[in-house]
């Protein structure tokens, strides 16, 4: 049974076009940054040093990583309820543009437009347009593609 307010698949070539989700503000904390820089092994100072980058950092404080913020907003695009889906897979990011520098304790969010909808024999592929604002930014903090396969089940 598909959840409450599913999209179903063979329905999804008439969304083209239209913004399908808002995610939820997502706060990136230092400590959400210092994991992720433990995690991937990128400690560049930048990141990962408040002090430092409270004298020589244009606002006084560490950013984060530019894959965290993809990261971050890619949640949104899996959790769009899709019906009849029996997995998905982020099969390729494309048009990366980080726009604005994304401050520790900056909640971000994303906006997601399905931008291509194509079906496979095995399901369907989405390409999805994700806009990544952050509070206070004048500019978002990032855009980009994500292109997603869904194998229908």
């Amino acid at each position: 049974m598909p959840a409450t307010g599913a999209m179903p698949l063979d329905g999804m070539a008439n969304r083209v076009g239209d913004e399908l989700a808002v995610g939820p503000w997502t706060p990136l904390d230092q400590a959400r940054i210092s994991g992720f820089a433990e995690a991937t092994g990128d400690r560049q100072w930048i990141h990962v040093d408040s002090e430092r980058a409270a004298a020589e950092l244009p606002g006084g404080h560490t950013i984060a990583h530019g894959f965290l913020v993809l990261a971050a907003a890619s949640v949104v695009v899996q959790q769009i309820p899709l019906a009849g889906v029996a997995s998905s897979l982020i099969y390729g990011i494309d048009r990366v543009r980080f726009l604005a520098p994304v401050a520790a304790g900056t909640s971000i969010r994303a906006r997601v437009t399905l931008s291509e909808w194509q079906a496979r024999d095995d399901g369907a592929q989405a390409r999805w347009r994700v806009i990544v604002e952050g509070e206070a930014l004048a500019r978002p903090a990032a855009v980009f593609e994500l292109i997603v396969r869904y194998r229908a089940g």
